[in-house]
């Protein structure tokens, strides 16, 4: 494990736990804005994973410019991605949605491996938007592909990114809608924590 890649401990009182808590719910309101446009999605999760990989190595955010210029060169190659996976998870939902209710023949014995596939999908995403932060934003298909390498030779990054998907997707359904924006910041954080906790050897 490189010095990089180690595990970095933000030390500080109550005020800078309160900024950095702050920070991290206002990264989530802007990715949320920047996402209005759909498929403007793909840009604004990698310009938000790219500055939350900036501020992991001395707490300073980037600029307004580098991040605005960041979401603007990612557009264009963000589309397909952001199309790709909500089509992906969709199928997903509605197959598995399908095989529980009986619409399907199989009943558990599809529903597990649907499960199961859903798992993989969402841990797999959550590490390429970290490969896309230390990227810098840009190049999706080497981010995924990256990913994917560190998922096959760490399976408890895949799990554990998953399940800060499902916890968040949890939370989502018990607060107050207008308060789910915040958590877009706070999951993209706890991805790159998980990554940097279970790094490649």
């Amino acid at each position: 494990m490189t010095t990089e890649d180690a595990p970095r401990m933000v030390h500080g009182g109550w005020r800078d736990t309160f900024r950095n808590a702050s920070d991290l719910a206002l990264l989530g309101i802007l990715v949320t804005v920047g996402s209005f446009g759909i498929v403007t999605a793909g840009a604004a999760v990698a310009a938000a994973s790219a500055a939350l990989h900036d501020w992991s190595a001395d707490e300073r955010w980037p600029g307004v410019r580098v991040t605005l210029g960041r979401f603007v060169r990612g557009l264009l190659p963000g589309v397909l991605p952001t199309l790709l996976g909500a089509f992906c998870g969709a199928l997903l939902l509605l197959n598995l949605a399908a095989i529980t209710r009986g619409v399907v023949p199989g009943g558990v014995a599809l529903a597990v491996p649907t499960l199961v596939v859903m798992i993989g999908a969402a841990g797999l995403a959550g590490l390429t938007v970290v490969e896309m932060g230390k990227a810098g934003g840009a190049g999706w298909r080497a981010a995924a592909r990256a990913a994917l390498a560190h998922g096959q030779r760490r399976p408890s990054a895949v799990l554990a990114c998953a399940g800060v998907v499902a916890l968040v997707v949890a939370l989502g359904l018990m607060i107050i809608p207008v308060l789910v924006p915040v958590l877009a910041g706070y999951a993209i954080f706890a991805m790159h924590a998980v990554a940097r906790r279970l790094p490649l050897r």
